[in-house]
């Protein structure tokens, strides 16, 4: 049976809230259960697995081996027996919402999948990751689900995961890296731009060559912080963008 814990701390079954727990002021409670008077023995990385929707046994592994599993108020193995009244928790060295994604089930637009990565086509309004405001309904908690049976895949090891990002209203292919290899293979493709990244846009405005290039220095509208502008050279990422006219449609154009 999950404990009735006392107001001032809080827990839920959807292992959202998070509050410090007793006078561990560097660690969180994420989970906590007080086992079943009748439960039998069982090793404590399968029960809390046949509990938490949202982790593998190989992550719940893996928190033991850190001493974040508990039994007691004591740090415990996975291979620990669990007995009747045992109070569970599962404890981190930070709050869920920093840096934990929770695997949703939001459906997901594959267009192509193997071992080694992923490409999905994310639709306009999507948020990406989640971030402040944008805790839930991301692409990557989505992703989070479409691999929970996974071994491997861990949605909050960032050696695996997202190798690029576009903007919330913005649509678009994605890559996502199923391995540590893969990322990396892939980030260095990025960073040497031996990728190719091609838009389409619909600019408010005429323009008036067919086809030409934008060079100038990318980043945050210091008047707007919410928009992107073209910086001073010495502010700002290097960006250079080549477009060209594919219908002029009045005082639009697509490009």
């Amino acid at each position: 049976m999950i404990e009735e814990l006392p107001d001032d701390i809080a827990i839920d079954d959807d292992l959202d809230d998070v509050e410090p727990v007793g006078d561990e002021a560097q660690l969180y409670e994420h989970f906590r259960v007080v086992v079943d008077r009748g439960q039998e023995m069982m090793r404590v990385d399968k029960y809390l697995f046949d509990r938490l929707t949202n982790a593998s046994r190989n992550r719940i592994q893996k928190s033991a081996e850190a001493g974040f599993v508990m039994a007691n108020n004591k740090p415990v193995k996975s291979s620990y027996k669990v007995k009747p009244m045992d109070v569970i928790t599962i404890m981190m060295d930070r709050p869920r919402y920093e840096n934990e994604v929770i695997p949703e089930d939001i459906p997901l637009n594959i267009v192509y999948e193997d071992k080694y990565l992923m490409i999905v086509n994310k639709p306009a309004g999507l948020v990406v990751h989640p971030g402040h405001g944008n805790y839930h309904g991301t692409l990557v908690n989505a992703i989070a689900w479409h691999m929970k049976d996974t071994p491997d895949y861990d949605a909050n090891d960032p050696h695996v995961g997202l190798v690029h990002r576009i903007d919330k209203d913005t649509s678009g292919l994605l890559v996502i890296a199923k391995t540590p290899d893969a990322k990396t293979n892939l980030g260095i493709q990025f960073f040497n731009k031996t990728t190719k990244r091609r838009y389409r846009a619909l600019v408010w405005g005429i323009v008036e060559q067919d086809e030409g290039t934008i060079i100038g220095n990318i980043g945050r509208n210091p008047k707007d912080r919410m928009q992107m502008t073209v910086l001073p050279d010495d502010q700002g990422k290097h960006a250079v963008t080549h477009y060209r006219v594919l219908e002029r449609l009045g005082y639009v154009t697509l490009v």
